[in-house]
């Protein structure tokens, strides 16, 4: 059903002050909120409800607590019993009066955003930059300049070794087979617990041959329960759904082989990929890789797109520069790149790829010396934000996260600016009280001396 409309009522409860009359007017957050075109969040996400069930949640409320999370990089758990505590974040949900209790459940967010999908997460961004522009936080004329760069959004997974991933598809097939009441020839859970500890303290002490055999005895082992469920469920037309997801992993896992393309690095997390990026303190990162898009001169993400498959850099360059051009509505006529995308074949718009030195004037060399700029608003990101530790589950997950964390840095930015302008505003005042201050006091000071 359509969600509660959050209606502001204009007669006042004898018992309880509205939250406008108690806040600051000047704070950052209570200035946000007036920023941020919050109709068009009420009429383009009213489309993905009916007219039938329970109503549903206020959108303001979702988006508010979105902003909130990525914002300052709390899990929906923290910001739920944040918004409780805090006046701000509830006025900045669009709350009239104070509220005691939890606004939702935490996994509320959660089903919401497998609701909105990736449009909706790139509406959720693209009002940020509206908002940027309202607060002076970006100029209009640096959104025709962009800088473009990838990284990597890590998964939150563990470090993927065969050892490890041999024994837990081995407990997650027992697990299955025991719910449907399949029994078992033998399950290996004694021996499969202690093949794996001794595996860890061999590899940790540098004795390879013996690290390897325990290695292959837990393969053995996930084999022969792999072997006996087949033959168990074999004929069985309701069982064969339920155990195809999990015993097409393990057989993926028994299969593949050291150079393979498209292994498999964690069982509940499938798409997750192995990318290399010349780091040298981490030289493989396990997740998926990231398009950032920031505009030349104010660092605000202006584009954030997830590349599954692990494409070549050069080939994300035009699906950036139209998702830019669609957040922004301006039309992009220069884009900064590394030396990663050469070879990109794209002509329109113009790309000056770092370290290019024939055929620039002052100003395109003064443009591209800020390529590197963008290096530290991803650091920022995967530090202040989410972007270093996914949580959210499938390919969709990295999507939407991805899009959402290039939103909560722009809110950063956005209340960044709104502090330094209100600093400015009370240095100024400060200053001219002073001015007047010694003003008059050095004119009391000549005129001393006439009497």
């Amino acid at each position: 059903m359509q969600p509660k409309k959050q209606i502001s009522s204009p007669q006042l409860d004898m018992f309880r002050n509205r939250r406008e009359s108690i806040l600051n007017h000047r704070h950052e957050l209570y200035q946000l909120s007036r920023l941020i075109d919050w109709g068009v969040f009420e009429s383009e996400f009213g489309k993905l409800y009916s007219e039938e069930g329970r109503p549903g949640l206020p959108i303001r409320l979702l988006v508010g607590l979105t902003y909130l999370s990525h914002a300052f990089n709390t899990s929906d758990e923290e910001t739920v019993r944040r918004w409780v505590e805090n006046p701000y974040h509830q006025y900045f949900c669009g709350e009239e009066y104070f509220c005691h209790a939890l606004p939702i459940d935490p996994s509320s967010l959660s089903r919401w955003r497998k609701r909105i999908g990736e449009q909706g997460s790139e509406l959720i961004l693209k009002l940020t930059v509206q908002a940027g522009l309202a607060s002076g936080a970006v100029a209009p004329t640096s959104l025709a300049r962009v800088i473009v760069d990838t990284t990597v959004q890590e998964k939150a997974i563990a470090f993927p070794t065969d050892s490890r991933l041999y024994n837990r598809s081995r407990e997650r097939l027992i697990k299955l087979a025991a719910v449907w009441g399949i029994r078992l020839r033998q399950s290996y859970s004694r021996l499969g617990r202690q093949a794996l500890l001794k595996a860890g303290r061999y590899f940790h002490a540098r004795q390879t041959r013996r690290a390897r055999r325990e290695v292959k005895r837990l393969k053995t082992y996930l084999g022969r329960v792999y072997r006996d469920i087949v033959r168990k469920i074999e004929g069985q037309q309701a069982l064969g759904p339920v155990f195809h997801p999990e015993l097409m992993l393990a057989g993926r896992l028994l299969t593949q082989q050291k150079q393979d393309k498209n292994k498999l690095y964690s069982l509940h997390a499938p798409e997750v990929e192995c990318i290399a990026k010349g780091k040298a303190h981490k030289k493989y990162e396990f997740g998926v890789k990231v398009s950032v898009a920031t505009a030349n001169r104010d660092n605000f993400v202006v584009g954030m797109l997830a590349e599954p498959g692990n494409p070549y850099d050069g080939h994300t360059l035009g699906r950036a520069i139209e998702q830019v051009q669609r957040i922004t509505g301006c039309l992009v006529e220069r884009s900064f790149v590394d030396r990663g995308y050469r070879g990109h074949n794209l002509k329109d718009p113009q790309v000056l790829i770092s370290g290019r030195r024939q055929g620039m004037t002052p100003q395109m060399k003064k443009e591209l010396k800020r390529r590197s700029a963008v290096e530290p608003v991803i650091g920022h990101m995967k530090t202040d934000g989410k972007l270093g530790r996914n949580y959210l589950l499938g390919t969709l997950g990295d999507t939407i996260n991805a899009l959402l964390c290039g939103a909560g840095h722009n809110i950063r930015l956005i209340l960044k600016k709104l502090r330094e302008r209100l600093f400015l505003l009370f240095t100024g005042l400060l200053l001219a009280l002073w001015c007047r201050f010694d003003g008059q006091k050095k004119g009391a000071g000549a005129i001393v001396p006439a009497i």
